[in-house]
């Protein structure tokens, strides 16, 4: 059974990665997707075309996040796009997945390194997820992508790392919020996943040995592996849980 037939997605930085696979596994389950993204558009094309002829539907839509005037843009385009797809507004389902990992420890952080990440990892969220608020349907489902770097202390990522902890606070402050809209709100935490973000890593073998032995399943995650956590969080499945910062980590540093 498709759980998500009939609901709206909206899916920030889904033209590869993490985002892609979320974007492809919600309209396995029926979902409308909504695959924003920054500058790639072909790829984001691409994730649209595979949902099609897979039977599911689907739009791109380019924005940038790291200002309030791109973000004023995607929901202008998000609402036509639903409304020409539809007939209808709002949607049901919000993935906060758009993000930049950034390889720099405390003492080689700069002003400018620390508001480059900060834009798109906290404040792009926020904003996003404000101006969703008025569109969300109640009982609809808010999914944070953070990660498991604010439970392992990580110094080589230090901004990256204070910026996943923001995504949790802010992730338990909107369970309180919305909980009288019975709107879900969860944060999903990956460790190292086989993705662009990780290819330095991962295209080395003392690299691979590292990121495999994390785990206690002794391998590193695939975009899949989120993906259908994300999938879950979106279902009925999820209605009673709540406020929580869900490790995908494959029990990494148990």
């Amino acid at each position: 059974m498709n759980k998500l037939t009939g609901k709206i997605a909206l899916i920030t930085g889904a033209s590869r990665g993490i985002g892609r696979s979320i974007a492809l596994r919600l309209a396995q389950e029926g979902a409308f997707v909504v695959v924003h993204y920054g500058k790639r558009r072909s790829e984001a094309e691409a994730v649209v075309l595979q949902i099609e002829q897979s039977g599911g539907n689907a739009i791109a839509i380019g924005a940038d996040l790291s200002t309030l005037d791109g973000i004023h843009d995607l929901f202008a385009a998000l609402d036509n796009g639903i409304r020409e797809r539809t007939g209808g507004s709002g949607f049901d389902i919000l993935v906060n997945n758009a993000g930049i990992g950034q390889i720099v420890n405390l003492e080689d952080t700069t002003e400018e390194s620390f508001d480059e990440v900060m834009k798109i990892n906290v404040k792009a969220p926020l904003f996003v997820t404000q101006q969703a608020l008025p569109r969300l349907k109640d009982g609809g489902r808010i999914i944070n992508i953070s990660s498991f770097v604010t439970r392992v202390a990580s110094p080589s990522v230090f901004t990256y790392s204070m910026s996943k902890g923001a995504i949790d606070t802010f992730t338990q402050l909107l369970a309180k919020q919305l909980g009288s809209r019975n709107i879900t709100v969860n944060a999903v935490q990956p460790g190292i996943i086989n993705t662009e973000m990780n290819a330095g890593t991962l295209q080395d073998p003392s690299g691979q040995k590292y990121a495999a032995g994390l785990s206690t399943f002794k391998r590193w995650g695939e975009p899949e592996d989120v993906a259908d956590i994300v999938a879950f969080l979106a279902s009925p499945d999820s209605r009673w849980i709540t406020s929580q910062l869900l490790d995908a980590s494959g029990g990494s540093h148990l």
